[in-house]
């Protein structure tokens, strides 16, 4: 099983994060492109390539958590659609097999019997965007074998889960599990990602207490074991998703101790 690290807010740089993906010996890093650094015009495939074929690192891509493809302003959403076919591109130049991504749950409107999403109210029309999402991305990626993975973030509500089936249904598309929003739900989507098991391609690993994510591996109260040998089942890659060095640092010592196995 490969297991990854985030871009972290305290390495500043991608320099910094690969040297810190070096010392920890990490199989790839997980581009987060919420920063700055790690914009497609930020990003310098060249030294990238050198490092993945010079120290065998490789990369992953997570595209910014706001993008919504199915945003009713069409001139909006090109542009979100226009970001992701650029990170189709950088993937392709920079060898990345994984982009990950958040699916927007769309605005909602509060009335006395409760929320009324208007992607569920505006159905035909939410899906007709997003299966064009599906198909445009489907033909940037070609045979290039890149896949672009679902993550889920505070439950998929019952319109998501239809959309995400159909996504599916084209081979560029898989399943990224959170194990720490899985939690920080009840693991409420659990039974979803069973039944897909074979389309997990990738998972965000960090504990979690409660609703309280992204801790070190050992500072929560989640079934490590049991989620880390469903990754391996499904021959899914790992990220170690914490939010520190410190935390990080942690987590690969509780691994080694715990997960020799993996």
């Amino acid at each position: 099983m490969d297991f990854g690290m985030p871009f972290l807010i305290e390495t500043g740089s991608p320099e910094e994060c690969i040297l810190l993906c070096k010392r920890l010996g990490f199989q790839f890093i997980e581009w987060n492109m919420n920063f700055p650094q790690c914009q497609p015009e930020n990003l310098q495939p060249d030294m990238l390539n050198e490092i993945r074929q010079r120290d065998n690192i490789y990369y992953t891509l997570h595209l910014e958590e706001n993008i919504n493809f199915s945003d009713f302003n069409k001139r909006v959403r090109r542009a979100y659609l226009e970001t992701a076919l650029l990170s189709i591109e950088l993937a392709k130049e920079i060898k990345a097999p994984v982009i990950n991504i958040h699916l927007a749950k769309g605005i909602f409107i509060t009335l006395p019997d409760g929320k009324r999403y208007l992607f569920e109210e505006y159905g035909e029309l939410y899906r007709e965007n997003m299966l064009y999402f599906r198909n445009e991305c489907e033909r940037a990626i070609g045979d290039s074998g890149i896949k672009i993975a679902v993550e889920n973030t505070d439950g998929f509500l019952p319109y998501e889960q239809r959309i995400i089936e159909e996504l599916l249904e084209s081979p560029c598309f898989g399943l990224t599990l959170d194990i720490g929003h899985s939690h920080a739900v009840k693991d409420k989507d659990i039974p979803f990602y069973e039944k897909n098991i074979h389309r997990l391609i990738h998972m965000h690993a960090h504990d979690a207490a409660g609703t309280k994510c992204h801790l070190a591996f050992g500072d929560g109260e989640i079934d490590l074991p049991k989620r880390l040998h469903m990754a391996k089942k499904a021959g899914a890659r790992v990220v170690l998703e914490t939010k520190t060095v410190k935390a990080l640092e942690k987590t690969r010592g509780y691994i080694e101790e715990n997960f020799r196995d993996l």
